[in-house]
């Protein structure tokens, strides 16, 4: 008998689809090269955010099964395909795992399968890298087996939208391949959208992403100037976002983290690059948002200047260091660029964060003062909020400081607060 579903990559994207999938009814096996995550997994703990070892123990109890073990996939009716796309040394993309995980499907591919990649990529990837290597077991691509790209969604730490109520995108080799897809989806997602193919798909993603990209990188250079022109841009924004249309309110911080916003637009890039020209709006809005570390520590250096003193020799304290509010998701975080920066211009750091308890930077321990927030907060020469979690009493935290530079905007103004 044949599992439904075999998703390969069980990290932020391909736990989340395995557990909608289980509570569905579909039988699914987990498959990932990491034998620690599998045998945590099979052990009923989770590792992702968004669900908790409970969830775990349901799809376990509805079937699920983790593995290392590529053989599962020779028993499955669709491979959903959710393994990570980093970046590589040069900036461009790395698609080693998707190259990989596809390589062990054509060894144990059958006819009827439904393959499916959810990694983001650039376009062209699902037809250019991924059906050639697929086309090796002998099988043709829209004939013998389908295959589709459905770029994933997940917003880690979203209570709102997850896998089932936020529409799906599917574009496949051919339409029967795009039907295919969709119907599978259809049995856990409320809404499939079709695309006209692959490309098309792979493109929604890219855009969706690249859009926050490029406006954020638009209030970064705002916040910039408005500062030397005497401007309060956070209350500008919040004047603009009473209009009903035509707008949507995006706001400066220290840098952007994750693996959407800094690594996908640069995907697109890199395609567009093939054509013999610069994607120069993407360009720009990477080197405006990779600066936002260096300026938020320039800002953090005037304070003190200010105050009479200097960030050498300074204690400072960082709070929240996840590169987004009320998770304890790491990856990419601004927070590290902040850090190296402060380091290298010897200020002492410390950090505080209620979603990390053990934090390092390049190797090297940042302390940490989870024990006793007030009692540090009133020892550091200067405190940076970097992330706005909820467990976070701006009130206290403002009473406490005795320099606080604000990069979220949301601390109450005060002699001695900053809004970045």
């Amino acid at each position: 008998m044949r599992n439904d579903l075999v998703v390969i990559g069980l990290g932020y994207v391909g736990l989340p689809l395995a557990l909608e999938a289980c509570r569905s009814g579909l039988t699914v096996t987990g498959l990932d090269r990491d034998p620690v995550t599998v045998a945590r997994l099979n052990a009923g703990r989770s590792h992702v955010d968004d669900i908790d070892d409970a969830a775990v123990a349901d799809m376990i109890a509805a079937g699920f099964t983790a593995t290392t073990d590529e053989q599962a996939i020779a028993d499955a009716a669709t491979v959903v395909v959710c393994v990570p796309t980093p970046l590589s040394a040069h900036g461009g993309p790395d698609l080693a795992m998707v190259e990989s995980a596809c390589e062990a499907i054509a060894r144990h591919l059958r006819p009827g399968t439904l393959v499916v990649l959810e990694s983001t990529t650039y376009p062209g990837t699902t037809d250019e890298v991924v059906r050639p290597i697929l086309e090796r077991s002998g099988l043709t691509a829209g004939t013998d087996f389908s295959m589709a790209f459905s770029p994933e969604r997940v917003d880690p730490g979203n209570r709102l939208y997850g896998i089932r109520n936020t529409p799906k995108i599917v574009g496949g080799h051919t339409p029967d391949c795009t039907a295919a897809a969709a119907t599978f989806y259809g049995k856990f997602v409320d809404k499939v959208v079709q695309a006209v193919g692959t490309r098309e798909a792979e493109m929604a993603k890219l855009i969706e992403n690249t859009y926050r990209h490029v406006n954020i990188a638009l209030v970064n250079e705002m916040a910039v100037f408005c500062n030397e022109l005497g401007i309060d841009l956070w209350d500008s924004i919040d004047c603009a976002a009473t209009k009903p249309f035509g707008f949507q309110a995006f706001r400066p911080g220290p840098g952007v983290g994750g693996h959407c916003i800094p690594i996908d637009p640069n995907y697109l890039a890199h395609k567009v690059r093939t054509l013999g020209y610069p994607f120069r709006m993407v360009e720009l809005a990477q080197e405006i948002n990779t600066r936002m570390p260096r300026y938020v520590v320039e800002r953090a250096q005037r304070l003190l200047d200010r105050s009479g003193q200097t960030l050498g020799g300074a204690e400072v304290l960082l709070l929240g260091v996840t590169y987004k509010a009320d998770i304890a998701d790491q990856r990419e975080t601004a927070a590290r660029h902040v850090v190296r920066r402060l380091r290298a211009l010897n200020a002492r750091v410390s950090f505080h964060d209620p979603y990390v308890s053990v934090w390092d930077v390049d190797g090297t321990p940042v302390p940490s003062a989870l024990s006793d927030l007030p009692r540090a907060l009133a020892r550091a020469d200067l405190v940076i909020l970097l992330q706005r979690h909820a467990a976070y009493d701006l009130d206290e935290i403002g009473r406490h400081a005795r320099l606080l530079l604000d990069t979220r905007g949301t601390a109450a103004p005060q002699a001695h607060v900053e809004r970045l």
